[in-house]
């Protein structure tokens, strides 16, 4: 059976080949994940809208099993770093050596590139380090290059970084600054699975060993694939929505809420809408569909927002969490009137 160059494709195809792909990613991940439904979509929607992702929950949930076997699905260079507090910016992004040329017999200072030379780039555990390892982040995450002693160096696209993050209550833990948590596309969320789930995951990793995996995915594919996510047609209504959606968590903005001002301390940011919108146009891809729906916004409220919006200290004491503000920002803000 042979395939299509991708260069002689239109958009069409290439959202076919797009959702072909994802179930065949999504079967790989299976050999592997149980459950986490929402988890695996999630990620895909990262994936393919070119964002960076953060997983955060307890240990043991399958955080870093979840993106190295996505790893694997893709034929991309991936690269992990186990983050610790005794991690330097240079352990991520490389520093220059002293080495002897063979040809001079002199010596010279040499790049020598970091674990961030790649394509899939997990952090793992990046809370684990202290705010100034994890800065070294912020221009990989942002402009897709690095600066090391005053020169720039360009990452090879796609480049994407999947972060693990422990709940900042435990102990050892850093928090995130806010500016590079606003560099996540997606913060997503792992809980406990059912009761049925586990006891699959217990029979699975306690019998023979798994199914080997296979990369099913290719780099020009991915590119490929990104590029059509961009071109998806979105509605005027259904941007204003997502707009909407963001500036109603600003306690300075006439759409706020009276719960806003009371709970909130900052909201969100002009990339919150961005990503709401970009991350409409993959699920829409992932679904079959050709355009954006209300659904795919509002479906995308929670992982778009959890991080970008600073809940203030009554907020705290009174025990409202980021999910449960969102879902009532969701639920107070009308859609617009021209619907699709």
């Amino acid at each position: 059976m042979t395939t299509t160059p991708l260069d002689q494709l239109d958009d069409a195809a290439i959202a076919d080949r797009l959702h072909s792909s994802a179930t065949e990613i999504t079967r790989e991940i299976r050999k592997r994940i149980v459950g986490q439904d929402h988890v695996v979509e999630q990620t895909l929607i990262a994936l393919f809208a070119g964002g960076n992702c953060l997983l955060v929950g307890v240990p043991g949930l399958a955080k870093t099993l979840l993106i190295s076997t996505l790893a694997r699905a893709l034929d991309l260079k991936f690269a992990r770093i186990q983050f610790t507090p005794d991690l330097m910016p240079s352990d991520v992004t490389g520093t220059d050596v002293i080495m002897d040329d063979p040809n001079t017999g002199q010596r010279r200072l040499t790049f020598m590139p970091g674990p961030v030379f790649a394509n899939i780039l997990l952090a793992d555990e990046v809370n684990r380090t202290p705010p100034k390892t994890q800065s070294a982040l912020l221009e990989a995450m942002q402009e897709k290059r690095v600066t090391v002693q005053g020169r720039t160096y360009d990452l090879e696209p796609p480049f994407f970084v999947f972060a693990t993050q422990n709940p900042i209550e435990l102990e050892g833990t850093y928090p995130l600054p806010e500016a590079q948590l606003d560099r996540f596309m997606l913060e997503v969320m792992l809980d406990y699975l059912p009761e049925d789930d586990e006891v699959e995951v217990v029979r699975a990793t306690t019998a023979a060993p798994p199914e080997p995996l296979r990369a099913v995915v290719t780099r020009d594919e991915i590119l490929a694939f990104q590029r059509v996510v961009r071109r998806v047609p979105v509605a005027d209504a259904v941007t204003r929505y997502a707009v909407r959606l963001v500036r109603a968590t600003r306690p300075t903005d006439a759409l706020a809420p009276d719960f806003i001002g009371q709970w909130v301390q900052y909201g969100g940011s002009v990339r919150a809408a961005q990503s709401l919108v970009l991350g409409g146009k993959a699920r829409a891809l992932l679904q079959g569909r050709a355009h954006v729906a209300f659904e795919d916004i509002q479906a995308l409220a929670r992982p778009v927002l959890r991080h970008r919006v600073l809940l203030n200290f009554q907020a705290q004491s009174e025990r409202v969490t980021t999910d449960q503000l969102i879902d009532r920002v969701v639920a107070q803000v009308p859609l617009p009137k021209s619907s699709l």
